[in-house]
């Protein structure tokens, strides 16, 4: 199994227009973050982890030409603005299989209507095919899929476990049944927004904290913003096992 970090970056991701931070104006490529994504590869399929307003730019980069599956963790913009440009793919392929929770898929229903619908719909819209996801694993293409339920604030989110790879984003609060499905990873992916403390998402001392409590093999840090700091400092003071992920790393599991 491959994984390709599409993009490591928060809602405005790096730079952000117009800033005069540090970080927004670094030379480094590892400090250049686009909008949070993952294709996860195995077999010659791929499946995308939420596809959001970077997706073009995302696929092109990684000269991605087909998609076997989406799945949705929650359906804030910068996981979901994406979707109209499945498009060269649904022209290639057909329809394209989307994984959510029903609540996100209404929101995808209400904000592409275009392409959620049955009747008098546009030739040039693509198309997708529905499938509601619970707290319960799920077969996809001969792979296991545990979803991982956690609190975004007060929304409701899922990562995804996949074999021995989890991915969890935008997390804030978790259930101890909901660790208790993390155990044994080689891979932990979970987000890192900043130094100060925030609301709706982990700094990294939380993040670092969780990562101690569900003891994968290696852990990657995502979802982060200017205000956490330059790539090759805050990588520097990781402990032993933990990295920071950058845009279009690959790794193998």
């Amino acid at each position: 199994m491959e994984v390709i970090f599409l993009g490591t970056g928060t809602s405005q991701g790096i730079p952000i227009i117009g800033s005069e931070h540090p970080v927004c104006l670094s030379e480094n490529p590892k400090d250049k973050r686009l909008r949070v994504s993952v294709l996860i590869s195995w077999n010659e399929h791929n499946i995308l982890i939420d596809c959001g307003p970077d997706f073009r730019q995302q696929m092109l980069a990684n000269d991605v030409k087909h998609l076997d599956g989406i799945f949705y963790t929650h359906e804030h913009n910068d996981h979901t603005a994406g979707l109209d440009d499945i498009r060269p793919f649904f022209f290639r392929q057909g329809d394209i299989p989307v994984y959510a929770h029903k609540r996100v898929l209404k929101a995808l229903r209400k904000r592409f209507d275009y392409i959620f619908a049955s009747e008098n719909k546009y030739p040039g819209a693509p198309g997708v095919i529905e499938h509601e996801i619970h707290n319960k694993p799920f077969n996809f293409k001969g792979l296991t899929v545990t979803p991982i339920n956690f609190m975004h604030n007060r929304l409701q989110v899922f990562g995804f476990r996949i074999e021995d790879f989890a991915y969890l984003t935008d997390l804030k609060s978790i259930e101890d049944e909901e660790v208790e499905k993390l155990q044994d990873l080689k891979v932990l992916v979970v987000n890192a927004l900043r130094i100060e403390a925030h609301h709706s998402h982990f700094n990294l001392e939380e993040a670092l904290e969780f990562i101690e409590r569900v003891k994968p093999e290696t852990a990657y840090l995502t979802h982060i913003s200017h205000m956490l700091g330059f790539h090759d400092e805050v990588e520097a003071n990781l402990p032993e096992g933990v990295h920071l992920a950058y845009d279009n790393l690959k790794i193998k599991i």
